[in-house]
This record gives structure tokens, sequence and C-alpha cells, in this order.
């Protein structure tokens, strides 16, 4: 079976981490900020704070935008639940609004959701394809509302030839099968430096510059040094690996038929970074779930795996029962007719020719 995802290690990824092993330094210390630097550069950013996951980087980086008890939070409904999850425990309600063919949040929609306990605006660059950003940057700017981007799925993505991390706050995962991994781990980027205090202090129970004094009520979100080991050597073929996707992704877009598989929608400029690449079934409206569904058992049986990201809107998801009113007619859709194919830079030549027959023979 050709994998939808598979995490990859060379011999740099092993020496990084003996090393660390055999130093007897496990604990957040220089490796950590080492990656933070060299993060931060690579994404555009003027600070980057290590955390724990995305999902914890996605908290703080609420928190220090003072979002709150009693605010409301726009975001889209397409994506993994940890993204609203941030969000309540961050106190606020999350407020969903549309998606486009983009797959992304429809600048449109959120500005018909945009009230007054509005605080902030979290879009996500789903499968690694970058948002609307000037739209929804522009709305932020205009009602002085926070723009945090949930970019989990995004690094090295950019918006006209520039780096998301130069577009305000934004959060990045590394978990096992992202296109740059730690096995966990996540980043906050941000250009502003009380941002990136507020984190850096948080992710640490809130240390105030003296040993076992304490400032606020905080967390243990830290990254170790093992990660960040792992980190720095992913970083370092980070170019490579992203114009490997893309390669697979070009070929893929000349072999599988625009007529029979939808793409989502690039914005023009939009650097994608396919974390995942994604179809969408034409002509199957009514029945569309149980053809995308009979599409993956062929696939399965001519080796080759898929995946749907995400099968379930988050508005639709029970731990958020209180939103069963809610609709997102266009994330519904998706959501029954989109899948998944292998595009890691782990494939083949051999292998990536083979899931785009299988595809189109499907």
């Amino acid at each position: 079976m050709i994998p939808v995802s598979r995490p990859v290690f060379g011999p740099e990824e092993e020496a990084a981490v003996l090393e660390v092993m055999r130093s007897g330094q496990f604990a957040q210390a220089e490796r950590v900020r080492a990656f933070e630097r060299a993060f931060a550069e690579v994404t555009g950013a003027r600070f980057a704070v290590a955390t724990s996951s995305g999902t914890t980087a996605l908290f703080l980086a609420l928190l220090a935008h003072g979002v709150g008890p009693g605010d409301e939070v726009i975001t889209s409904p397409l994506t993994f639940i940890a993204t609203a999850n941030a969000i309540a425990q961050a106190g606020a309600r999350p407020v969903f609004a549309d998606v486009d063919d983009s797959l992304n949040l429809c600048p449109a929609s959120v500005a018909e959701l945009i009230g007054p306990r509005t605080r902030a605006i979290v879009p996500v660059h789903l499968h690694g394809n970058p948002c609307d950003l000037h739209a929804l940057s522009a709305l932020a700017r205009d009602h002085g509302l926070a723009l945090v981007q949930d970019a989990c799925q995004a690094v090295g993505a950019t918006v006209d030839g520039v780096a998301l991390g130069c577009f305000g706050t934004a959060v990045y995962s590394f978990y096992a099968t992202k296109n740059l991994t730690t096995g966990e781990g996540g980043m906050v980027t941000t250009g502003d430096p009380e941002v990136a205090a507020a984190c850096a202090s948080l992710r640490h129970q809130a240390y105030a510059g003296q040993p076992y004094v304490h400032d606020r009520i905080g967390f243990n979100f830290r990254m170790t040094e093992l990660q960040a080991a792992i980190g720095l050597a992913q970083l370092g073929r980070l170019e490579a690996i992203t114009e490997r996707r893309r390669r697979i992704a070009s070929y893929y877009d000349e072999m599988i038929p625009g007529d029979r598989f939808i793409r989502p929608r690039r914005l023009a400029g939009a650097g994608h970074v396919y974390h995942q690449y994604t179809l969408r079934l034409a002509g199957a409206d009514g029945d569309a779930r149980r053809a995308r569904d009979r599409l993956r058992e062929l696939l399965a049986e001519a080796g080759v795996g898929s995946g749907v990201y995400y099968p379930v809107p988050v508005h639709r998801q029970p731990a958020y029962a209180e939103y069963a009113k809610v609709r997102c007619p266009e994330a519904e859709r998706a959501a029954d007719d989109m899948l998944s194919i292998p595009v890691h830079h782990a494939l083949t030549d051999d292998e990536v020719e083979t899931v785009a027959q299988a595809v189109r023979s499907a």
C-alpha cells in the first residue's frame, strides 16, 4: 500500500538526536533557541516561539492577543477540530464562517459574521493552500481585530512570494505527518515583540524573570531539545521537500483529468506547499459521499492509500452540538466529495505514476 503520508528521517536527524542524548540536556535550551531563530528566518517573521504542539501554539497566540471569555473568534469549519478547541480553551466562542472553492475561509462570509464581540479571525491554510490573506487582513485591520493564521499545514507557504510569517501572527504544527516534523511540536511566529514575549512566558509557567517567581498562571507547553534537534535537521531540507511535493502535484495536475476531479482553487500568487493533494468529485451531487467512498475502496484495491481531511466539519461534531443550526453549505459539500491522495516527498517516481494511474482507472 502506498500510504497517504510517511514521515521521513535520515542520518542527519539520527546524528542530531544522538548528540542531544549524549549531552544530557533534554529540556528546552540552546537547540530550541537555535530552532526558533532559524524558523523565524525561514518564515519571514521577527520572532518565533517553540511550543509542544500546533494546538498549544494557537492557544498561546490567542491569549497573547488578548482573546478570552466573552469574545468571539471567526474561523473555518473545514479544519481539524484542534483549531476550534484552542479558541474554546482560551474561553472564547468559535464562530464558523463558510469556505469558498479554495476550501479556505470565504472573506464575504467572514464579513457577514463580524459583530461587537468579535475579537479575532483565525483563517486556516487548509492542505497547505494559502487563503486570501490580503482580504482577511484588510477585514481584520478595518474592524480592529487580531488575525492569527492557522498555518499548521502550510510550513513554507507564501503569498505573492512573501512568507506567511510576514503577515502578523501565525502558528505551525510539527506533527508526525506534517511537511516538516519533530514528531510533535509547534511554533508561534509574529512580528509583535509583546506577543512573542507573552507566548514565551506562558509556555514556561509564566516565569517573571526570577527563579520560581511567576506573574501569571502559566502552562508547561515547552518543546524539548530532542524535538528541536530534529526540527533543525528537517528545516535544512524544507526547500527541497517543498519542491518535491510541488513536482508531484504538477504531475497529478497533468495526468488526472480535471473534468472528473476538481482541484481546490489556488489564488493568484499563492505558494501552495501540498501538505495534501486534494481532489473533489465532479458531478456527484446528491450521492457524493458514497461515490467518494467507493473511489477510496477502488484505490485501496489498487494499493493506493487515501484520506479525507476532514469528513465531518467542526460545526457538525458532537463536541460542538450547540452549533447544530449553523449552516456552512460549501464546507458541508466539500466534506462529502473531497479526498486526498499521496503527495509526500518520500514517494518514488514509480509510486507517483502508480497513484495517478489508479485514480484514472478508478
